[in-house]
Order: structure tokens, then sequence, then C-alpha cells
């Protein structure tokens, strides 16, 4: 059945289970003007992509709209546009995103990774099945708490105000069932807790069905994504939600828990219970890509601190009167934790200027002053041992 394009955004439209709404309708309504057809990128695979549309699932070519330029590839989650009496296998346009997880690729161009958009949720998966890090989850959370969409990450290259759409990350504990105790089970929550600010961490399990439901009502709305390592139980998760093995899992090696990358798409999934859920394939890095604004909120004991310093420009390394390490020095900071917090500040702003010209500069001029400083401190100290 062919789909009118004047048919209203409501609960009945085809698309409804997907996502859309209101406001897709509102920004799809220039090209609906041109005879197009929206769509959702439901799964991305070799450069190409599944797009579900009000009369049917096409395949179409994913570097169509902006060809090289890996921020505005089609990704899973994109709403497109679609010509049904032109091409189809061509996406004809990429809506504006609301929000996207974007890592830093490792080519040496520095150069960003969209791994799903228009999401709600970032669903952070951490198995029981391995010893914590505390360290990749806190990278894991700074990317999330800065996926709010800016203007690089917009479909059609527009600015965009950031802000208008927020995504709201959420730590899954997996594999509970690996730890029965209840008391150290409640030392791990508390331990991810202290390095999660604000955000809600929940335990799991498939096996028993331990706090799944739970998830499932909070991602009941919305898109959500499932991110973390091979092995951390994603499509097991996704499966349990569906009701049906969809997608296909293997165990764990037992040698060191780890996974065997099963998932190599990303999918985008209808729930029975509503909203939909992107599954992702293990990621074994998660390199920062402009996520200073995620970096502060994640390590925001540190930041409240450093604005009580006795110099606004306080590097907290030796300077008197610097409040965060004092907080070092009495207990109330642990080392681990502000270790971690300077090496992802010096990550994201090195990756940062690497795309900043102005930065760039800004950056030599500064380490030019401190070295200057620097060798004006040696001398005077040699001065005085004279």
């Amino acid at each position: 059945m062919s789909f009118s394009i004047s048919q209203a955004s409501t609960p009945s439209h085809p698309l409804a289970p997907y996502g859309w709404d209101d406001e897709w309708a509102a920004a799809f309504a220039p090209y609906a003007e041109q005879g197009l057809l929206p769509g959702r990128v439901v799964r991305v695979d070799r450069g190409q992509c599944d797009v579900v549309t009000p009369n049917g699932t096409l395949r179409a070519d994913t570097a169509f709209v902006v060809p090289r330029d890996p921020m505005r590839i089609v990704c899973t989650g994109d709403w497109v546009a679609v010509d049904p009496d032109g091409d189809p296998r061509f996406v004809r346009t990429l809506l504006p995103r609301r929000t996207a997880f974007v890592r830093s690729t490792s080519s040496q161009r520095s150069e960003g990774q969209v791994l799903a958009t228009n999401i709600d949720h970032i669903v952070i998966c951490v198995p029981l099945s391995v010893e914590l890090d505390l360290g990749r989850l806190e990278r894991f959370l700074a990317l999330a708490m800065s996926s709010t969409t800016g203007a690089a990450l917009l479909g059609d290259g527009r600015p965009a105000r950031r802000g208008t759409h927020e995504v709201h990350p959420l730590v899954l504990l997996t594999k509970t069932d690996l730890v029965p105790d209840v008391t150290t089970l409640s030392h791990l929550v508390e331990d991810i807790e202290r390095v999660a600010p604000g955000v809600q961490v929940l335990p799991v399990s498939s096996a028993t069905g331990e706090g799944v439901d739970v998830f499932g009502a909070i991602v009941g709305g919305g898109t959500s994504v499932l991110l973390g390592t091979s092995g951390a139980g994603k499509s097991t998760l996704a499966n349990a939600l569906l009701g049906e093995e969809v997608m296909r899992v293997h165990g764990a090696r037992e040698v060191d828990g780890k996974g065997r990358h099963t998932t190599t798409t990303r999918n985008l999934l209808v729930l029975p219970g509503g909203g939909v859920l992107i599954d992702t394939p293990g990621l074994r890095g998660v390199g920062l890509w402009d996520a200073g604004t995620g970096v502060g909120q994640v390590f925001s004991e540190i930041e409240d601190l450093a604005r009580q310093c006795r110099f606004h420009d306080c590097a907290h390394e030796s300077e008197p009167g610097c409040a965060v390490l004092g907080a070092l020095d009495d207990g109330a900071l642990s080392a681990r934790r502000l270790d971690s917090y300077r090496k992802l500040l010096r990550e994201n702003h090195r990756i940062a200027a690497k795309t900043d010209a102005r930065l760039r500069t800004e950056t030599l001029r500064e380490w030019k002053r401190r070295s200057a400083e620097g060798r004006a401190a040696m001398e005077m100290k040699r001065g005085r041992t004279r």
C-alpha cells in the first residue's frame, strides 16, 4: 500500500514505532513538498544501509549525501529522504541530527566517527565477568555527556543550537549472576556511582532476569544505543527485551571473559514495549571527540575544586593555593581520579587542536609561556644557591 505524503504525524503513522513524531514531520515538510519519502536507517553494512519507509524497507548507498566526509555519511538512527518515483537506491537528503555519539577515528587525520544518531539514552554496558575498568567507563561517560548535537554533527551542515535535545546516560552492570554475594555487588555499584556522578547505575542479568524489566521501562520511550566492549552482553540484553533471539550471541572466552565480536553491524530494533534500541559491535577503543563538556561533567568534583584555586589558570601541578592538590593531600580526591581527568583533558585538547588552527596557535603560545616561566624559575633557583 502506498503512503500519502500528506498523512498526518499521529501514533498511527507507519514510522511511529521507529520514533517518528511531530518534530520530525515539521523538519521533513520541505522535502515532502518535493514528493520525497521519509525513512529511518535501521542498519549500516559495507557502505550500504537498510532504510525503513512507509512503503517498506529499501537498500541504499550510505555515502551519497556527502561522500568522503565521515561525519555526514549516513549512520544507523538517521532520518533520511528518498525518492519513491526516482532511484530509491540513493538517499537524497540527510535530516539534521538531534544528537549523535561520536568518537575519534584512528586515522592520522583525526576525524570523527559517528556511531549512532538521534538517540535519547546512551546505555554503557559494564560486564562483571571481568575486572572493572573505571578509566574506560569515565571515557565512555565523557563522550556520552557530550552527545548533544553541535554544528559539526548536522546532516546538512547548518549550525544548530547546542542543548536543544538531551542525551541521558545509563550504566548497566551486566552479568550480575556472576556476583552472587549481595554485599560485593553493592560495593561494585558504589564504585561505579563514584565515577558516574548523577548517572543511574542499574545491575542486570539476562540469565536471571534481574533488572531487565526496569531497563525495559527506561528505554521504552525514544531511541537508545547499547555501547560496550565485546562480551558485555549487549546482544543478549537486546534479545531479552525483544522476547526472541533476533541478535546472534556467543559466550565469552573463559580465559579472559572477552567476547568474540558476534555483532558486526549497528542494528536499530523496534521494542515490543515501545521505543527502539540500537545494538552495536563491541568497541575496542573510544577516542575522545569534542568531549570537553563531558569531561567536565564526569569530573565535576574536580571542576568544583578548581574554582577554589588561588589562581584562575591553575594547572593543578605545583601552584600554591591549589584546592585540587589540597584535596589530593587530605584524601578527599584519589590520585587515580585526578590522573584520569588530566589524561582525558590532554587527549581532548590534542584532538581539538588538530582540527582547529586557532587553537593550535593558542596551544603553542601557552606551551612557550609555560616553558619561559619554567626557565625563569630555574634561573632564580640557581641564583639563590650560588
